[in-house]
């Protein structure tokens, strides 16, 4: 347990800012490793729940700040916190570990096929389940250490769970090199990222109508003055500084950038922008709450048009985080000790109509949304399906000022990256305190502001058409995969065992 714990711990330093790749592999190969050598099933689950608990540990230690610093809990409750939510995403990886080594017994499987076939698909079971499971949390899914080497060229066909499971393919591969397989196993992996680099070269998508000029306010602003009264007119006079200090086809703040709803602003607040919007030819994303009655209110982004015909353009968030944006039942006690603002909002739709920007279509998410792929990647079929045309740039508004001067910032950015990767189009990210960048549709990072200071990223920004296969299918292909392997894996032991049932 303590091998798979130190394993999974090291498996963060394959993640962004670290990028060392290899190591995600490597840990997993030591957790395969352990697995295989356990006395049974319970051995095997209280590896992979030391594995899994420390993984999270190392890759969410940020939410103690969130917890602590500006949700005001006790420093021992907040760190309580963060480590029970590591061991429940322990559970995870214990019941896949458990499962596999059960099967592994069952079918009486010999090490290649337990190595190439159950493992990786056990693996990626447990990480796709825990992308939906309870509203899912898929932070640091394995595949996206990978954004950023061959096995990227994937990334369009099968997504974050299909480069996780290819990295867990190859940690399988590894341990066969010191069998007597090793050659196949060599040539396995070879094979695996020359054809991921060759994939690399296929455009998926093409570019549709004519770039926009883009300009992303990162408005610096720290998370303890972000909702304090008194700072308020201070930021709504920065905010609307920043907006109009220059034109763009398309200007956007980032996540709640204003903290109060419309009827609460200075009089004329928004018209005057809207007028000076109008006279520069401007669109501009802004993004603030907006409320429905007394008891409902939304996490929004408000689009202004400069046709002064145009209704303003509303996207409102629907994947909510839990205990920061929605309470779940029966936890109200625990939400109580915190004191976190604009709690329990209301759900958008999942499939919300994109922003028309001159000749693209920018599709806004809010902040913790970009985690889930296949919501995005839905939202761009459904309008493939209806025959409209789907939004060719993404656009993430977030606020990570809640998570301090931590690895959080760089970690969302490389989520952002993987977005891109999937669905072939580029992301625009207006980040208050960090992660302001410009992605194109490779995943690559073409622009970005520095962390933690105040400006404004301006860019031009080319939209893209057509339809990868990620987008047509989601996470469909790889639940394919990991049918086939499992069943891959059962056939061969089902005619072992029948030849030895059979009487002499």
């Amino acid at each position: 347990m303590l091998i798979a714990a130190l394993a999974g711990a090291t498996a963060i330093l394959g993640f962004a800012p670290f990028g060392w790749w290899p190591l995600q592999i490597f840990s997993l190969a030591i957790l395969f490793y352990q697995v295989l050598r356990a006395d049974g099933v319970k051995h095997a689950a209280w590896i992979g729940w030391a594995y899994g608990a420390a993984s999270c540990a190392a890759g969410i230690h940020w939410l103690y700040i969130a917890l602590h610093r500006y949700g005001d809990m006790a420093a021992p409750l907040a760190a309580l916190a963060v480590a029970l939510l590591a061991a429940l995403m322990g559970i995870y990886v214990a019941l896949a570990m458990a499962g596999a080594s059960w099967l592994r017994r069952r079918w009486v499987l010999p090490l290649p096929q337990t190595n190439l076939l159950l493992l990786p698909a056990m693996w990626t079971l447990l990480e796709w389940t825990r992308g939906w499971f309870c509203t899912g949390f898929p932070w640091v899914a394995a595949g996206y250490a990978h954004n950023a080497n061959p096995l990227a060229g994937y990334a369009p066909l099968l997504g974050v769970y299909g480069l996780g499971w290819l990295a867990a393919l190859c940690a399988g591969a590894l341990l066969l090199l010191a069998h007597r397989t090793r050659l196949a196993a060599a040539a396995l992996l070879a094979l695996l990222f020359a054809l991921g680099f060759a994939l690399q070269g296929v455009n998926w998508t093409h570019p549709v109508g004519r770039p926009i000029s883009v300009r992303l306010i990162q408005g610096n602003v720290a998370q303890e003055e972000k909702f304090n009264p008194d700072h308020l007119f201070d930021t709504l006079r920065m905010y609307r500084d920043a907006i109009l200090a220059e034109r763009a086809d398309l200007i956007a703040t980032p996540e709640t950038a204003i903290t109060v709803f419309p009827h609460q602003l200075p009089p004329d607040y928004l018209d005057g922008m809207r007028r000076q919007l109008r006279a520069n030819d401007s669109h501009l994303l802004l993004g603030m709450p907006l409320m429905d009655s007394a008891t409902q209110y939304s996490n929004s982004a408000v689009g202004l048009a400069p046709n002064a015909d145009a209704k303003p353009y509303r996207y409102d968030k629907h994947h909510l985080v839990p205990f920061g944006e929605f309470v779940p039942y029966g936890t109200r006690w625990f939400v109580d000790l915190m004191t976190i603002p604009l709690g329990d909002q209301t759900r958008g739709n999942v499939v919300q109509a994109p922003f028309q920007v001159n000749d693209q279509r920018v599709l806004p998410n809010i902040c913790y949304e970009d985690l889930f792929g296949e919501e995005i990647a839905d939202q761009l079929a459904a309008a493939h399906r209806a025959g409209q045309q789907s939004a060719s740039i993404l656009l993430n508004m977030s606020n990570l000022a809640w998570y301090g001067e931590s690895i959080a910032i760089p970690q969302h950015l490389q989520i952002s990256q993987m977005r891109s990767l999937e669905t072939g189009r580029p992301m625009m990210r207006a980040g208050n305190t960090g992660g302001s960048a410009i992605v194109d549709a490779h995943g690559a990072i073409v622009a970005r502001l520095p962390a933690y200071k105040r400006g404004v990223l301006a860019a031009t920004v080319q939209g893209m058409g057509g339809m990868t296969p990620y987008i047509l299918c989601g996470n469909i292909l790889i639940l394919c995969i990991i049918a086939l392997a499992l069943a891959g894996a059962w056939l061969p032991g089902r005619r072992q065992r029948k030849d030895a049932a059979r009487p002499a």
